[in-house]
């Protein structure tokens, strides 16, 4: 038996080394692949019980296994859809037939759509901010996810809803000085307002604040147009120690005159007003919400938050890319396309946002390459080549042999 098991263990060499010399091939084929992970060949002995003076050849078997949790190096490109993963975490993406998988290959255009796809026709997969309010993950699942999507809508304008008001109230001033100042808000057809902020000195350390809609204000008696008010308590240093209301929000307007727009309530953040010496200055002061205006780019920041750029310069927040990982990434299953399904090895998947917990931050303008080494490869297919044709003069010798055999019985 030990001729026939030499064979079968040379055939058992060679089949080794063809697996090697497989996925050496593949690495080369895809060394400049976006997002590619190494694949490479282990293996293990085969033993095969023995006794009695006879020695039972056994063979080798093969293992493929992939460096997925593997990062490569970054290349920068000048494409703001182009994202790199630096730290752990795999994009979400979904397959024409709904299925989502994962992947690190991140080289992004939109199509016709305005979807965000990848070089193999995979979509780029997100949580949609709604309201403007940030998204929530689903940490168990796919659910929630949805295409991101950046279409071009024509006009688009946003109602302002959120702002901040600063000034520096000067201590000197008399009871009942009254001091001005104003901020310019979007209803909710991108039509400027002029708000008017009226501070008015009530006592020592004492300051009252009417917010009033210019177009509809009228001092009175009664005073109409008055849409907020706060009351501020200042220290001895001048710091504003307590407010009432301790949150100023504004009452909406609706029914603007001549248009069918509203403009809704507003959040004030007033904590940075002081009382120090000297004249009074409005020292800073900003509001959300923009004019029509017509999309012109985006912007994709590290934490994933997909922002679409307007013409008048203002970002607003469209989508949060989502990211996945699995307890064992090098036991996930590889599939047509650079992506991946979960294994039965690879352990639950896990979603969640850049920049939080395990997963990495998203850069944009760069892609990550194939971790896979040339040099290496090329030194790999010679050692397969040698161990192939030392197998073959295993199997050819033990042939031989078997011939030798034979022919002693004629």
């Amino acid at each position: 038996m030990s001729l026939y098991g030499s064979m079968r263990t040379g055939v058992s060499g060679m089949n080794a080394q063809s697996n090697r010399l497989g996925t050496v091939a593949e690495n080369i084929a895809n060394a400049n692949t976006t997002g590619y992970k190494r694949a490479s060949t282990e293996f293990s002995s085969m033993i095969l019980p023995s006794g009695g003076g006879n020695y039972n050849s056994g063979g080798v078997e093969t293992q493929v296994r992939y460096s997925i949790s593997q990062q490569g190096g970054t290349s920068y490109t000048t494409s703001s859809s182009d994202l790199a993963i630096n730290g752990g975490g795999f994009f979400i993406v979904q397959g024409n037939g709904g299925e989502n998988f994962l992947t690190r290959a991140g080289s992004f255009v939109p199509d016709k759509d305005g979807n965000l796809v990848n070089t193999a026709g995979f979509k780029l997969m997100g949580y949609e901010y709604k309201a403007g309010a940030d998204p929530t993950v689903v940490v168990n699942g796919f659910d929630g996810l949805t295409e991101v999507k950046l279409k071009d809508e024509g006009l688009v304008a946003s109602g302002s809803t959120k702002g901040t008001m600063e000034a520096n109230l000067p201590s000197g001033a008399a009871v009942g000085d009254e001091k001005p100042t104003s901020l310019v808000v979007y209803d909710s057809q991108g039509n400027t307002r002029i708000l008017d902020f009226v501070y008015k000195k009530t006592g020592v350390n004492q300051w009252s604040l009417e917010i009033r809609d210019r177009s509809t204000y009228t001092a009175g008696p009664p005073a109409t147009g008055v849409i907020g008010s706060q009351s501020m308590t200042f220290d001895a240093a001048g710091k504003r120690i307590s407010a009432t209301p301790a949150t100023l929000t504004t009452t909406p307007i609706n029914n603007l005159p001549g248009t069918g727009a509203n403009l809704g309530a507003l959040t004030i953040d007033t904590t940075k007003t002081s009382q120090l010496g000297g004249d009074f200055t409005s020292t800073g002061g900003g509001i959300d919400g923009s004019k029509p205006s017509k999309m012109s780019g985006f912007e994709i920041d590290k934490e994933g938050v997909v922002y679409v750029k307007y013409g008048d310069g203002n970002l607003i927040p469209k989508f949060r890319i989502a990211l996945a990982t699995v307890q064992s990434p090098d036991r996930l299953l590889p599939q047509s396309g650079n992506v991946y399904s979960q294994g039965t090895d690879s352990g639950v998947i896990v979603t969640g946002f850049a920049g939080s917990g395990a997963f990495g931050n998203i850069q944009s303008k760069a892609l990550e390459n194939s971790n896979v080494d040339i040099a290496n490869e090329l030194t790999s297919m010679i050692e397969a080549q040698r161990n192939y044709t030392a197998n073959s003069k295993v199997f050819q010798t033990a042939s031989d042999l078997l011939e030798v055999l034979v022919n002693l019985k004629r």
